[in-house]
This record gives structure tokens, C-alpha cells and sequence, in this order.
């Protein structure tokens, strides 16, 4: 069976994120959305997402397909009811789809014609960019759960001060000497190559993705999840750093998502809680006003390539473009839209000529290329988002 993982009505609220990614690409937990999916299946996945990421992220077709909403993650109930999904059958819960049977003839989907079935049990959803934080204590405990399953740990070195460690595992390559790690509260995942230097203390839950690094001193707690090839240090609690980005230094990152190749200056710090103790509001792309998020602690939402200076200070609730540029003191505007230079003092445009001379120095020293499909993903974003930079 062909299966395909498409957007669905949640996309617009998880901008900045979609902006550059289709939904299924979204980490939360250890994994992200489409590798939960794909471990699942046992098989691989494409996307319907926008025209212009789909270049990056193609469909593919073939006669028999099942289409499944990216904003769920995956549990085994849910991944046997879409797999035994029969030809005009779809699943729905309360009203939203949840996945349903295609075949390359049908143009034109009316559900009127198919057999709906209501699902009833709980599903885990990814609907809002406040989801990914404020749900990564579940999505890393079913995560560990799947990636450790009937596998050995490798073993853990004795310098190393553990508290409950049948709750963590450590996979090839890794290196951690002189750390405190508790898994008492929730389960430590160390991927491949990841390091753990002297001197930081950890309390699960814990997801730190190949290749990723902690560094001397750090404090890490709450549910927290550090992709691959990023860097940090300082103080983070719950909080989910898609992958390849730095937080490398003292500092305070809490309730907060950073996408990929982010860079926090040094002595960066974040509130995650107003001084009234109100619920936070964040920018809302589709209204272009303040959503209620019904959360006291809400911290820093900030998309792709995005970076500021040392002893930046972020706002409760504060929504990071694309492409942003921020420095300076005192506190910048809780929106600051995708391609922003500037802070407190004001903002000016980042044009993409100037963007486009840093994005392959940064890429290139993590082996990664900045691509032709890179480049038109940001320009896209950058002409979508003119209507948000007024000044």
C-alpha cells in the first residue's frame, strides 16, 4: 500500500514551521511526524503539502493509495484501523479527517459516497505550534517506547551519576563522562554520535538526536528535545529545538520551539510566564491578531534560519519569522515577522540577497548544501510574508 501524509486544516496554525516543511516534517518527541509514521508502516511516506515546497517534498501516486492527516501521530490502534482501511472508507473523529482510502482515478473526493468510520479512541495531535511543546512529554515517551523496544542500550559509563537507568538508553557512539542523568521523572534517549559533556545535569524526559551535543554545565529538564546536530547549553525546559541549531551558551530557553539552523547569541533568555500569571496569546497567521493558547507558560515560537545577538531578551509569547535577524537591547515586538533585521529599536527588511550570502556558510559547516529548492522555498516565503512588515 502506498501511503501518503497530507497537511490538512492545521497547516496555517503551525506556521512559522510550515512555512518551510510540510507538516510531517514537524519534530515533537524524538522523532519527527513522518519517521513515527514510516517506523509504523514499515514503509516510506510522501506529502501533499504546498505547490511550492513540493518540489522538495513530491507526491507520489500509484493506483491504491491511503492518505492520512499529518497532524496525528501515530499509536498502533490507530496505525491497524488506517492500514485495514478498504477502498471508499475513511476514518474520521469528531468531525475531522483523519485518514481515508484514494485511488488514482478519483479526482474529485466526496465523502458523502464513502463509508465513515468514526474512531474513538485518544489521538495525540499536533495542532498548534504550542502543541509541540506542551505534548512532547507524551510524543518522547511513546517515542522511546518504539525506538527501544527488544534492543540493548549501550552501556553506560560508570563516571556518571544515574538515577533510574532502566530508563535510559544510549545508542552507538555516543559520549557522556561526568554527568547527572535522572530518569526518574521520564525516560533519557541518547542517539547516535550525540555527546553529554562533563558537568550537565539532566532530568528526563530527554530527547537528544544524533549527532547532537549538550555542553559543559548545562541544565536540562522538563521534556526537552535537541535534534540532530544541535548544539546547547545554558538552562532549557520543555522545550523542542528541531535540529541543526545552537543554544550554545548560559541562558534561559524555556516553553519555546526553535526550527532548524537557529542561533541563539550568547546569555540569550526567554520569559515563559507573564507577570500577572494571565494566559499567554501568540500571533496568529491566519487572523494576523493574538490567539488565546490556554497556556500559563508559553515561551518562544521562532521559525527557520532565524538568529539573535547575545543578551537578546524574548517576550512571553514571542512569534520569530523565518529568516529573522535580532539584536540589540530591551525587549523586541512579540511578532517579528520572517525576514526582520533589527529589535527593540526597530526593524528594517533582510533582504534575501543579504540572507542568501549567510544560509550556505551555515549549512556548509554541517555538510549540508544549501540547494536551488532551499533558495525558492525562502523567496516564496519571503514575498508571502511582505504583508507583515510594516515599517
Amino acid at each position: 500500500m502506498n501511503y501518503i501524509l497530507f497537511d490538512g486544516p492545521s497547516r496555517n496554525n503551525l506556521l512559522p514551521f510550515t512555512f518551510t516543511r510540510p507538516v510531517a516534517d514537524i519534530r515533537v518527541g524524538i522523532l519527527t511526524i513522518r519517521e513515527k509514521w514510516q517506523m509504523y508502516l514499515g514503509t516510506a511516506t510522501t506529502t501533499v503539502t504546498e505547490d511550492y515546497l513540493s518540489e522538495k517534498y513530491p507526491m507520489v501516486e500509484l493506483e491504491e493509495n491511503i492518505m492520512i492527516n499529518a497532524s496525528c501521530l501515530p499509536n498502533q490502534e490507530l496505525v491497524e484501523a488506517i492500514t485495514s482501511l478498504k477502498e471508499n472508507q475513511a476514518i474520521f473523529q469528531d468531525e475531522e479527517l483523519i485518514a481515508f482510502f484514494a485511488t488514482e482515478e478519483q479526482d474529485d473526493i466526496n465523502f458523502d459516497d464513502f463509508d465513515c468510520i468514526e474512531y474513538q479512541q485518544d489521538i495525540l495531535k499536533i495542532e498548534h505550534t504550542w502543541d509541540i511543546f506542551s505534548k512532547n512529554d507524551e510524543a518522547i515517551k511513546q517515542d522511546f517506547s518504539l525506538l527501544t523496544k527488544d534492543r540493548t542500550s549501550q552501556a553506560i559509563p560508570a563516571s556518571n551519576n544515574i538515577i533510574a537507568p532502566e530508563n535510559i538508553f544510549i545508542e552507538e557512539g555516543a559520549q557522556l563522562e561526568f554527568t547527572t542523568l535522572n530518569a526518574s521523572k521520564g525516560p533519557i534517549y541518547i542517539g547516535k554520535n550525540a555527546e553529554i559533556m562533563e558537568g550537565a545535569i539532566v532530568r528526563g524526559p530527554l530527547a537528544l538526536c544524533e549527532n547532537a551535543v549538550i555542553k559543559l554545565g548545562a541544565k536540562i529538564y522538563g521534556a526537552t528535545t535537541v535534534g540532530p546536530y544541535s548544539k546547547v547549553g545554558g538552562e532549557i525546559s520543555n522545550s523542542v529545538i528541531f535540529g541543526y541549531s545552537s543554544k550554545g551558551h548560559d541562558g534561559f530557553l524555556g516553553d519555546s520551539v526553535l526550527g532548524e539552523w537557529c542561533n541563539l547569541g550568547a546569555d540569550t533568555n526567554n520569559s515563559n510566564l507573564k507577570n500577572n500569571y494571565a494566559e499567554v496569546r501568540l500571533w496568529d497567521y491566519q487572523s494576523q491578531g493574538f490567539a488565546k493558547t490556554g497556556l500559563q507558560f508559553c515561551g518562544l515560537i521562532m521559525g527557520d534560519h532565524s538568529k539573535c545577538g547575545i543578551n537578546t531578551m524574548f517576550n512571553t509569547g514571542t512569534v520569530v519569522g523565518v529568516s529573522a535577524n535580532i539584536f540589540g537591547s530591551g525587549f523586541p515586538r512579540n511578532f517579528i515577522p520572517s525576514f526582520s533585521w533589527g529589535g527593540n529599536g526597530g526593524f528594517s527588511t533582510y533582504l534575501t540577497k543579504k540572507a542568501f550570502e549567510v544560509a550556505p556558510i551555515v549549512m556548509k559547516r554541517r555538510n549540508v548544501e544549501f540547494t536551488q529548492q532551499d533558495k525558492a522555498i525562502l523567496e516564496h516565503v519571503f514575498e508571502e510574508t511582505k504583508r507583515f512588515r510594516r515599517y
